[in-house]
């Protein structure tokens, strides 16, 4: 047995719908632009161009329910995305082939520091100051595919203290799972553990302490999170 000169990173878990189990994390994907209104919003072309991708850290995912506004933003912005479990994985995966290695899917949060976003955009340089900070991504429990099918729509929402902020479908989806899966596959060698955001629709907007945000799709049920 190795003996660590340091105390082992502890894993990452996500719950899984009605049970004890956990599901480990390796990676997390996130797709950029990939609801057509969102890339207008953002100040881009919504036409169909190759995907892109940045990443969040495993242990940025937090199922606890709250939010902590992070350091250095005075504009943290809410993005609802449906994300995606990998149950195995590889290189060169085909599309007709993607779906096989998906475990399930859960709602998440990809809450950005978009001030700093804005500011690394300007100067060419990475996204990962307004994206992957500590506990950014806010997500509920794992649903398995084995329970609920492979979702290909559903209504998606997202309120801010009761106000509608976020509104589309899982159908509008640019980049549909399995080509997302495909996609990342020529790039990386997915595994089992990986998690893929799937991109949010429009409406992304700021967040106050204190705010209460409720995200709901049709199939996978309702995550709150508080703004602490």
């Amino acid at each position: 047995m190795t003996d660590y000169v340091i105390d082992a990173p502890q894993i990452v878990e996500l719950p899984i719908v009605e049970t004890d189990d956990a599901f480990p994390v390796r990676r997390i994907y996130c797709i950029g632009r990939n609801y057509a209104a969102h890339a207008i919003e953002m100040g881009h072309d919504p036409d169909r161009e190759p995907p892109f991708f940045f990443q969040k850290n495993a242990n940025n995912l937090d199922p606890s329910g709250d939010f902590p506004y992070p350091p250095h933003s005075s504009d943290v912005h809410h993005e609802a995305e449906m994300y995606v479990a990998l149950k195995s994985g590889g290189t060169n995966i085909a599309v007709e082939d993607a779906l096989n290695h998906v475990y399930g899917y859960g709602l998440s949060l990809d809450m950005t520091r978009r001030d700093l976003q804005g500011e690394m955009k300007k100067m060419g340089r990475p996204w990962e100051i307004g994206k992957a900070f500590e506990r950014s991504a806010p997500c509920g429990p794992i649903h398995p595919a084995s329970a609920i099918g492979h979702p290909s729509d559903g209504h998606l929402t997202l309120t801010v203290n009761g106000q509608m902020r976020q509104e589309g479908d899982l159908n509008q989806m640019i980049w549909k799972v399995p080509e997302m899966i495909a996609y990342l596959s020529e790039y990386f060698e997915l595994a089992a553990g990986d998690v893929i955001q799937s991109g949010t629709p429009s409406g992304v907007g700021p967040v106050e302490r204190g705010d209460v945000m409720v995200m709901r799709v049709e199939g996978l049920g309702e995550l709150t999170v508080k703004v602490i």
